[in-house]
């Protein structure tokens, strides 16, 4: 592998002249510099990332900044964040993984402050959400996974949750299910603002009121014990539930096992969907769960993809997308026991 010094001898010149070349710390000539280019272009010389950056004056650095919490990351997060990697790497970036969330502003500001990052990719967006403030203010280019009230200034890629809840709504509907609740992340977080949350529910609210059913929506907190209790709190609400539709991988299986805990089978008494998940995550129920199968990998690297036009391209560039889920029938949905009472609007 080349070297800067084997660069030096090929094009008679020092070795802080090529640097310069390089960095573009000081003035050189036009013909000195074509003859070190020549000599890099001869010898397939590939300059290291951090002369690459003092080059550009880039750091050569993306951030995805991704709030977590002790549970860490599960397989379908995991998806956006490999999907985000690649189209990086391939784009001759570093991606750094930051867990910055809505209430650690001041750290986001300092991290804004030093310039350490090209640019950023925000996920687990908020309706207003006060990062992207923070971001503009500090000039720092960024794309969002999600999207905010008013998306008129921003770039983003996100799931289309309206498409979504409806197909998964339709399969359950087609399948003969008429009383259908819906179990959705916890009353903190849409209180909060959490976008994916107020958007689903919205939309089955809205295609529920298409088939000319009644929406049931129960919040669960986001583990197993939430699960259980969201489905005692379906019941009670909904004693003639047929089908449950799930946007909560945490609390699934709480939902599951309070199923068998009641005696009840899946699909045969009940069918389950689950959404916005990964193949790894549906396979490990039993029966394997049907799921609207999250476009997590596409989206990280759509947004990073973004992300790096916006660097190079001009200020007022935006790139606005929106993917759907895709439905995968397993074995957790099936057509309703006939001996299964129904709801009156059936």
């Amino acid at each position: 592998m080349a070297t800067m010094h084997d660069v030096a001898r090929l094009a008679q010149v020092s070795v802080s002249t090529v640097s310069y070349v390089l960095t573009g710390t000081r003035p050189i000539s036009q013909a000195t510099r074509n003859k070190v280019l020549a000599a890099m272009a001869q010898l397939d010389y590939q300059p290291n990332a951090m002369a690459r950056g003092l080059a550009s004056r880039r750091s050569r650095i993306l951030g995805l900044l991704m709030p977590m919490d002790e549970r860490g990351l599960g397989a379908t997060e995991t998806a956006f964040v490999t999907g985000a990697a690649a189209a990086a790497s391939v784009a001759g970036y570093h991606l750094v993984l930051s867990p910055v969330g809505g209430g650690d502003l001041d750290d986001l500001r300092r991290l804004a402050s030093q310039r350490m990052l090209d640019g950023v990719v925000l996920m687990e967006v908020q309706l207003a959400d006060e990062r992207v403030t923070v971001l503009q203010e500090a000039g720092v280019p960024l794309v969002l996974i999600g999207r905010t009230g008013d998306t008129s200034t921003l770039s983003y890629v996100d799931i289309d949750f309206d498409q979504t809840v409806r197909e998964a709504v339709a399969h359950l509907v087609g399948l003969g299910h008429r009383r259908i609740v819906y179990v959705n992340h916890s009353a903190a977080t849409l209180a909060s603002g959490y976008g994916p949350a107020l958007r689903t529910r919205d939309a089955f609210t809205a295609a529920m009121t298409g088939h000319g059913l009644e929406p049931v929506m129960i919040a669960a907190e986001d583990s197993a014990a939430g699960g259980r209790a969201a489905l005692a709190a379906a019941f009670a609400q909904a004693p003639e539930l047929t089908a449950v539709l799930a946007m909560n991988e945490t609390a699934i299986f709480g939902i599951l096992g309070e199923l068998t805990g009641r005696g009840l089978s899946v699909p045969d008494d009940v069918s389950v969907v689950s959404m916005v998940t990964s193949p790894q995550v549906a396979e490990l129920a039993t029966p394997a769960l049907t799921a609207m199968t999250s476009p997590g990998s596409a989206l990280g690297r759509i947004a990073i993809e973004a992300l790096t036009r916006h660097l190079d391209g001009p200020a007022d560039l935006r790139h606005q997308q929106l993917l759907p889920c895709a439905l995968e029938i397993r074995g957790s949905t099936a057509s309703p026991r006939s001996r299964q009472p129904m709801g009156a609007d059936q």
